[in-house]
């Protein structure tokens, strides 16, 4: 996609459909961190082909790490664990990828040179102390000295010490880059995290890599240690449950229509949209539930919503949520009441300050909001159709505040101008391409 924006102007007839979306991103990228540490040759099936997973790839093979593709899978050649081939002057582009960025900073805590990571100007604008200060106690250095954003540099030890982490901002990010370093180093590491997505785990479940994970009210406590040894494994990687969110909310939203998605992640520390949806009046189910690899999978069912009903949203489905809110949001903008979403500063740590964005956005169509540091009262409006003109640039290209303002206009009406439509290549290529193909949306 090349064009400088995307014109939307007319709303999207009624359908029945059953369509597949992209891989998972939070696992497709975790294969390939994880897959570079095993033995052998690793494949993966509907690896994510964005733009988030392709950096992780480029970055991986400026540390040598051959893979390749073939049809629709993704072969990697893993040489063990620091197993990298180090060289002076490496400079590794993350792009857009905070999971990229910050995950693979555990890897390289061994390597004798600087290694410097960059990224595009959103990621750079984006908080790396949080992973910077627990790898630093693990015994790697960064430089510049306090520097908390990107670009950094780090280089390694061969005095790495486990270490007990607290994390308590529910980061995925977080918790997973301690673990990941617990690959390289002596000892057993011991991580008390506020409950998030669990995908490192279970992968680490299914790998037979020593974990032992115990739960206390929201809080997980972790141990893992480093294996004797690893060897290449075979993952088949589901659907991701974000990108199928666009779709079930333009369901939702929609007049007569029906959906079936195919093969997505159900695991429930992601699938919060589905409860918090369903709490709203939705008529979402699913059907034909299978464990993969350790990955609760299975068909997404949704069908069109005429009443939907606001919700004073439980901070407890928060972390399962948290790629959706701007799908939720809009959806809370068409329903009847006040919705009220709190502890939600996480939002404005994203590729885009979400939580400030959502609401200027609902504003802009005429949504009343009240909005603090960390909430978010929307006022909906059952009723609303919109007929006016709609620009959505200076977003910092986040790919889910474009596919938000796609469904917006849809759904809602209105001729809307989204400049910088590729900001979806970053975790969803295949988004308007699906619209085009299966929906027969028509896009000048």
């Amino acid at each position: 996609m090349s064009a400088k924006f995307l014109l939307v102007k007319n709303k999207i007839e009624k359908f029945k459909k059953i369509i597949k979306v992209d891989g998972d991103k939070s696992i497709s990228i975790r294969w390939l961190l994880i897959a570079s540490q095993a033995i052998g040759v690793s494949r993966a099936k509907n690896l994510l082909k964005s733009e988030d997973v392709l950096n992780t790839i480029k970055c991986l093979k400026e540390l040598g790490v051959k893979i390749s593709f073939s049809n629709n899978n993704c072969d990697l050649q893993g040489r063990g664990i620091n197993g990298f081939k180090y060289k002076k002057n490496i400079t590794l582009n993350a792009g857009n990828s905070g999971t990229a960025g910050r995950l693979i900073l555990a890897l390289l805590l061994k390597t004798p040179y600087k290694i410097k990571i960059i990224g595009d100007k959103s990621l750079s604008r984006r908080d790396f102390s949080r992973v910077i200060e627990p790898l630093e106690k693990i015994g790697a250095k960064f430089y510049p000295l306090g520097r908390k954003k990107l670009p950094i540099s780090i280089i390694g030890s061969n005095y790495l010490r486990p270490i007990t982490y607290y994390e308590n901002k529910a980061s995925a990010q977080c918790k997973t880059c301690v673990m990941l370093a617990s690959l390289n180093t002596p000892g057993e590491m011991k991580i008390f995290a506020k409950r998030s997505r669990n995908h490192t785990e279970l992968m680490f479940n299914d790998l037979n890599i020593p974990i032992k994970v115990k739960s206390r009210k929201n809080i997980d406590i972790i141990k893992t240690s480093s294996p004797d040894r690893l060897n290449g494994f075979n993952l088949n990687i589901p659907g991701d449950i974000s990108s199928a969110a666009f779709f079930i909310a333009l369901t939702l939203l929609s007049k007569d229509s029906k959906l079936v998605l195919k093969n997505i992640n159900l695991n429930p520390t992601r699938s919060g949209v589905l409860k918090i949806l369903n709490k709203m009046g939705a008529n979402i189910k699913v059907k034909k539930i299978k464990s993969i690899n350790g990955e609760n999978c299975g068909d997404i069912i949704v069908k069109s919503k005429d009443k939907l009903k606001a919700i004073n949203c439980p901070p407890s489905l928060n972390s399962s949520a948290i790629d959706e809110f701007l799908i939720i949001f809009l959806v809370a903008a068409k329903s009847k009441g006040v919705s009220y979403f709190r502890n939600l500063s996480e939002l404005d740590k994203k590729e885009s300050p979400r939580l400030k964005l959502g609401s200027k956005i609902l504003n802009m169509i005429g949504i009343k909001t009240k909005l603090t540091s960390s909430s978010l009262k929307i006022y909906g409006n059952p009723n609303i159709s919109l007929d006016k003109n709609y620009e959505i640039k200076n977003y910092l290209k986040d790919h889910r505040v474009m596919a938000m303002c796609t469904v917006a206009a849809l759904t809602l009406g209105g001729k809307w101008k989204i400049y910088d439509p590729e900001a979806i290549n970053t975790s969803f290529p295949s988004f308007t391409k699906i619209l085009k193909n299966k929906f027969g949306v028509k896009f000048s």
